[in-house]
């Protein structure tokens, strides 16, 4: 029996349409979120991201203040943008655009940002706040991927969940969300990674499997146990002639054999991918309220 498709699409338009009933609230008492977008350089990949986040603050009544810096921006005019966005009453939230030219030193830009408009959840006191259990901006992406499973019905308190990636945008906070005392989590989280021996030992006894490891197929149908919940963040483009573009996009997981043995997976595209641009709006909303004493 095929696993159900857990539709991202759906759930984060869900979720936007609740934040734009919010926003709308807000308006009417002179409130209006905003966010600032830093993009550094032409990836194609990171303009096609932030015009996309673009787009979806304009749906839900965000202020968008458009930063576009040439590729040899030096760091000192960079870390100026920040700043004004840092000074600037109607931003709630600061996005940088990762990754930065090599000549950018990422650690110094994120250090500029306010934690209080942190929005990504990429500061480091924001990240000590919701590792010791404190009311913090948790990264988009593991936030999404919370939220999926919530509204999916996906018990996670008590459950074993092993995470296959160990990075600072996904595997570690993950984890750390997983495990806190929370409602997001009371989970029994296991993190393998390049280094884990046997990693198929571990994945075939979670209840919930998160594969953000950046290579196709990494989990194969063999390394879960039947009746999973399988979540697949990573993002990978394969040559496939058949396209237009040359190429197509897949996941770390050999979705059509494991949702033959899964009770729930993500697609990609369709699955996580559209919750990391939906939790970034509601950072964006909560800032707001927090600022101006509503939260």
């Amino acid at each position: 029996m095929s696993a159900k498709i857990i539709d991202g699409k759906q759930i984060a338009a869900e979720m936007r349409e609740q934040l734009k009933a919010e926003v709308a609230g807000l308006a009417k008492k002179g409130i209006v979120p905003g966010l600032g977008v830093v993009l550094v350089g032409d990836d194609p990949a990171s303009k096609s991201y932030v015009t996309a986040k673009q787009k979806a603050c304009q749906e839900i009544g965000i202020y968008s203040d458009d930063n576009r810096l040439p590729e040899s921006t030096p760091q000192k005019d960079l870390i100026n943008v920040v700043n004004r966005l840092n000074k600037d009453p109607k931003i709630h939230g600061i996005l940088t655009q990762l990754p930065f030219p090599k000549h950018i030193n990422e650690t110094e830009v994120l250090l500029t940002i306010d934690p209080a408009k942190d929005v990504d959840g990429f500061h480091p006191i924001n990240v000590g706040k919701f590792v010791t259990g404190h009311k913090a901006f948790l990264p988009c992406t593991p936030h999404g991927v919370v939220r999926l499973l919530i509204r999916c019905g996906v018990k996670i308190e008590g459950t074993d969940v092993v995470i296959v990636g160990r990075s600072n945008i996904v595997g570690k906070p993950l984890a750390n969300i997983l495990i806190q005392k929370s409602p997001l989590g009371n989970a029994t989280v296991t993190v393998c990674h390049t280094k884990t021996r046997n990693l198929a030992e571990h994945t075939r006894r979670a209840d919930i499997v998160v594969a953000a490891a950046g290579r196709p197929n990494t989990i194969t149908a063999d390394m879960i146990k039947d009746g999973a919940v399988v979540i697949d963040v990573g993002v990978n483009r394969i040559e496939d002639p058949t396209k237009k573009t040359g190429y197509r996009l897949v996941g770390d997981v050999d979705f059509e054999r494991v949702k033959e043995k899964a009770s729930m997976i993500t697609p990609v595209p369709g699955g996580v991918g559209p919750m990391t641009i939906t939790m970034l709006l509601y950072n964006t909303v909560e800032s707001a309220k927090i600022t101006t004493g509503l939260a």
